[in-house]
């Protein structure tokens, strides 16, 4: 099944910052080399790999950042730091995935491509924050930067409270073309960082920055279908989709139909600042082609997955 496969592989950006740690670099390396073990394994498969990743903790910490040093730094507005992180991000997953490479005498080339993703500079979402970024805080820190800082501060899925912000529903790949050009050229391609750095077209067709932050779930999807791969793998924090989360009837699905897909989600089984992004971009990836399967699971049973014994696979039928 492998042979000559293409797989767009999300990575979540917590798999990268655990939580409960300060997320200071050598963290991040040390996370992002375990992730990296099994990607390799992949690529060792046949498989031709797009990597994208999130960067919710990382472009958090980043505003919280600038927002300290407001009275000596210029303003980072968020669209660049959806730029940054996917440079730097990229840095880390590029370089932990060469080591591996070169201690498995099987070197590919790797390149990070920063894309520009399109959206409509009138999608509704822009004045409906829906997505978490930056560090979990208590209900009392989350009062307290209400008022402070007027942010939209709510509950993520019963994990703690975070900053939410606008998350268009992306349209296009900027750099689409190129992705397909490196990935048919054997590059292992490293695109769509935190779901890209979001852009619209104004008056003149001119692109445009946009603070926002996408879904890299969403974007990752719209990446699969531009280079028209086969497997859309969403790794997570969790080793497989449940129904009736922390409920007694909790129940974990090891497959889905597309029609089961929808059914659930229809039915408000997956949050809309966790799970429920993943299963939007995996009834749009199956429902485009009923050949192509998504794969959800956490890093750690990613290749049990791959051969269907782990995870959750959502496939047409």
């Amino acid at each position: 099944m492998s042979k000559n496969r293409t797989a767009v592989v999300a990575l979540g950006g917590n798999a990268i910052i655990q939580k409960g740690e300060t997320g200071d670099i050598h963290q991040q390396f040390a996370n992002t080399r375990k992730s990296m073990k099994e990607i390799f394994k992949l690529i060792k498969k046949g498989y031709k790999v797009i990597l994208t990743h999130g960067n919710g903790p990382q472009v958090g910490n980043l505003m919280l950042m600038g927002e300290k040093a407001r009275d000596i730094l210029p303003e980072i507005p968020l669209g660049v730091a959806d730029a940054m992180t996917a440079g730097s991000m990229g840095y880390m997953l590029e370089q932990s995935l060469q080591n591996l490479m070169i201690d498995g005498s099987s070197l590919k080339k790797i390149v990070i491509v920063p894309s520009q993703i399109l959206v409509d500079r009138k999608d509704p979402a822009l004045t409906n924050p829906t997505k978490p970024i930056g560090p979990f805080y208590t209900a009392e820190e989350a009062e307290a930067l209400r008022k402070e800082k007027g942010w939209v501060i709510k509950e993520d899925a019963g994990r703690g409270y975070r900053r939410y912000v606008p998350s268009p529903y992306p349209l296009d790949i900027v750099e689409k073309d190129a992705i397909i050009t490196l990935l048919d050229n054997d590059y292992v391609v490293i695109t769509g960082g935190g779901g890209g750095i979001p852009v619209y077209k104004d008056e003149q067709n001119h692109y445009e920055g946009i603070d926002c932050v996408i879904d890299k779930d969403l974007a990752s999807m719209k990446i699969a279908l531009a280079v028209q791969a086969e497997d859309l793998i969403i790794i997570t924090g969790v080793p497989a989709v449940m129904i009736n989360f922390g409920k007694e009837e909790q129940m974990e699905l090891s497959s889905m139909t597309l029609a089961e897909a929808k059914y659930y989600h229809a039915q408000g089984q997956f949050p809309t600042g966790s799970m429920g992004p993943k299963i939007l971009a995996a009834i749009e990836f199956v429902q485009a082609n009923p050949e192509n399967r998504v794969i959800i699971t956490d890093v750690e049973n990613l290749k049990d997955a791959v051969e269907g014994r782990a995870g959750t696979i959502i496939k047409a039928y």
